[in-house]
């Protein structure tokens, strides 16, 4: 296969985001894939498949092709594999490019659990349906929804490791740092560690400032092959590597739940694919739903050995003016929740020399990784300014 026949990202459209009320998922998603194809020099009309996934409230869905005025897709189909959905998507549009199936597909992710009036947390309140029976157990004593049971993992890791709230608080300052320089960040007021460890406690060990946004709106990309890329408006992003991995941990003695992502399997795969190693990679845009889950990723890509994202945390190495820097736009902490859409987002951003304040020198090789339900999915995706040889 030659360079041309390879998949790029050419187009991102991000709509308005964070408290944006009275819209649809569906209108935030068309709005989304309308901007990233005038990011892309393109008209709908150039696309021939279209990928949809969607948060908390009713998505896009299939139908959104008819709403867009889209014909003769070659491509259709609805994915979920909740934050690891991007990653999915994405790869699944490069396959499709690459074999020739299709030549220009639309990737969108859209939510818009916010509601005016209503707090953040209550859009996650009725998320999940309750259990009936022995399996509401659970439920009964208080592990309801994500929190408790990432709560449970990042324990799990301290305990291992003697990782301190204070090590995850450092993610939390190094990301709003972050997110102080983009100007699409939802929170750009700067915090310290002490104010880390005045947030209220959500679920212990993790506090206010260890949990990701609640955020309307939706994030779309464009993907097709290296050679039409070329002459289209914006510098290509080249698709050099992806892979997935689904533990399938049981909440049992002798699990890696909470020690060991997916992360651990998928990022080694997906830098075979891209013919890079771990110290290539110039920026890591990490599935931040937690601040354990960016300590937790990073070791498990081998940025750090397994028990030392705490002190690396601590070093300062993944904030700005860092050594190894690390959710460049502010991720989901601090920058806008997109589910596995916000760390493709901003590399995107990256690869393309488009971050402007934030902008990392070293941008040739960046790394996505997207994880979901309660580390249950992973998927990584390697990104780069030349196509892979």
């Amino acid at each position: 296969m030659t360079h041309k026949n390879r998949a790029a990202i050419v187009g991102l459209g991000i709509t308005e985001m964070g408290k944006v009320y009275g819209r649809s998922a569906a209108d935030f998603a068309a709005d989304a894939i309308v901007r990233a194809c005038r990011d892309a020099g393109l008209a709908l009309t150039d696309l021939d498949g279209l990928l949809t996934n969607s948060g908390l409230t009713p998505g896009p869905g299939l139908p959104l092709a008819r709403e867009l005025g889209l014909r003769d897709l070659q491509l259709l189909s609805e994915v979920q594999g909740y934050g690891s959905s991007a990653g999915a998507m994405v790869s699944i549009a490069a396959m499709a490019v690459e074999s020739g199936s299709a030549d220009v597909i639309a990737c969108v992710f859209a939510d818009a659990p916010l509601k005016s009036g209503a707090s953040s947390g209550a859009a996650y309140e009725n998320a999940a349906p309750r259990a009936a029976g022995f399996s509401a157990m659970p439920d009964a004593v208080g592990l309801y929804g994500a929190n408790p049971y990432y709560a449970l993992a990042a324990r799990r890791h301290m305990i291992k490791y003697g990782t301190t709230s204070e090590q995850l608080g450092a993610i939390a300052v190094s990301t709003r740092a972050w997110a102080a320089l983009n100007p699409l960040a939802q929170m750009r007021k700067p915090i310290t560690i002490e104010d880390h460890q005045a947030s209220r406690m959500i679920a212990d060990p993790l506090r206010l400032f260890d949990c990701c946004l609640v955020s309307n709106g939706a994030v779309a990309v464009i993907v097709t092959s290296a050679s039409r890329a070329a002459d289209l408006a914006n510098p290509p992003v080249h698709i050099l590597g992806w892979a997935q991995a689904h533990p399938g941990y049981r909440m049992e003695r002798g699990s890696q739940f909470g020690l060991v992502t997916g992360a651990a399997q998928s990022g080694p795969a997906a830098l075979r694919m891209a013919g890079v190693k771990i110290g290539d990679v110039g920026a890591r845009e990490i599935y931040d739903c937690y601040t354990y889950t960016t300590l937790v990723s990073l070791e498990d890509y081998g940025v750090c050995a397994k028990g030392e994202g705490g002190a690396l945390a601590e070093s300062g190495a993944l904030g700005p003016g860092g050594s190894l820097p690390t959710n460049t736009g502010g991720g989901q902490l601090s920058g806008y929740y997109m589910w596995g859409m916000t760390p493709l987002s901003e590399a995107v951003i990256q690869t393309r020399g488009h971050g402007g304040e934030r902008q990392v020198a070293n941008h040739d090789v960046v790394l996505v990784s997207g994880n979901g339900g309660v580390l249950d999915y992973h998927a990584t995706l390697i990104l780069g300014t030349q196509p892979r040889s």
